[in-house]
């Protein structure tokens, strides 16, 4: 299956990351962002006819300019990029001896609001969200008329928790936007943050399941556990001799899937099938998307990685 666009709605950011109080590296971030830059570099070399766009909000300013170059140079379409008078957010990422990082934001709040992407999908694209940019006052909503308009289309939608305690959103804020996916994905800081627990298994059965019945959950250097109806899997975590950066592991475990999905030709309906063998062709790849990540200061995979 061929000419299938992956969609990715979520905050662009310039990320300066330091360590021992010292910046090491500045480089293009944001969750969804990391996610579809790794794809780039797979999907987009490797799948022909894979169109990959990314819908966010950024100034007018040098740091914008920086962004979408970047983009163009990972083949990312930047048509969905709203840019306004005003500055780019530049995040701060402080890095600990493991290589996790401690993050601070610079948002200019002037710029105006954030518009709702207009796009026209297909049954066969896909569509990726998640993080704060999903449940913000001032993206929220627009992000999901946006998963709205792809869920209607019969597009394959994947959400991404990334939640943090500061965010303070109640869980039903999260739980809708889980009901509009097909595969939902959350770490198991993510779900001890919403849920006060840290059992992916009591989670998915007494939170997740009756919203969304496919659930992984990733649990760092641990085994990451899968569910779907009648089934719980593990996988173990690949070695990575080095750390240097744990930043985009969890967006590029998403982009992972979201490639193992074009490359085996998933559709909504295969998906909401998902049999064990499929989650064997997955996770694996997602995996290795990940472990690549952590052992550069990059948010995402190199630019020559093999799936």
């Amino acid at each position: 299956m061929q000419n299938r666009t992956i969609v990715g709605i979520g905050e662009t950011v310039l990320d300066i990351v330091f360590r021992n109080n010292q910046p090491q590296a500045a480089v293009p971030g944001g969750s969804v962002f990391n996610a579809m830059v790794s794809l780039g570099r797979t999907a987009g070399r490797l799948i022909p006819g894979t169109r990959l766009m990314m819908a966010s909000q950024a100034g007018d300013d040098a740091v914008a300019g920086i962004i979408t170059d970047f983009m163009r140079e990972n083949h990312l379409d930047t048509s969905l990029i709203q840019q306004d008078p005003g500055q780019t957010t530049i995040s701060v990422a402080m890095l600990n001896d493991g290589g996790n990082a401690r993050y601070e934001f610079y948002r200019d709040k002037g710029l105006p609001a954030f518009r709702t992407p207009q796009i026209r999908f297909q049954p066969e694209d896909l569509m990726l969200f998640g993080s704060f940019f999903a449940v913000s006052e001032a993206t929220g909503r627009q992000t999901r008329e946006l998963v709205q308009a792809a869920r209607e289309a019969g597009a394959i939608v994947y959400y991404d928790i990334n939640f943090r305690r500061k965010h303070e959103v109640p869980p039903s804020v999260i739980e809708a936007n889980i009901a509009l996916c097909d595969v939902v994905r959350g770490s198991d800081e993510d779900i001890e943050a919403l849920y006060g627990c840290a059992d992916p298994a009591r989670v998915y059965r007494e939170n997740i399941a009756a919203c969304c019945p496919r659930f992984i959950c990733t649990r760092g250097a641990q085994p990451t556990e899968v569910f779907s109806p009648g089934l719980h899997r593990s996988f173990p975590a690949p070695e990575v001799e080095r750390i240097a950066s744990t930043i985009g592991a969890g967006d590029s475990f998403n982009a992972g899937f979201l490639f193992g999905l074009l490359r085996h030709g998933f559709t909504r309906e295969r998906l909401q099938a998902i049999t064990e063998a499929d989650w064997e062709r997955l996770v694996p790849t997602a995996m290795r998307f990940s472990a690549d990540v952590c052992a550069s200061l990059q948010n995402y995979v190199r630019p020559d990685f093999q799936p």
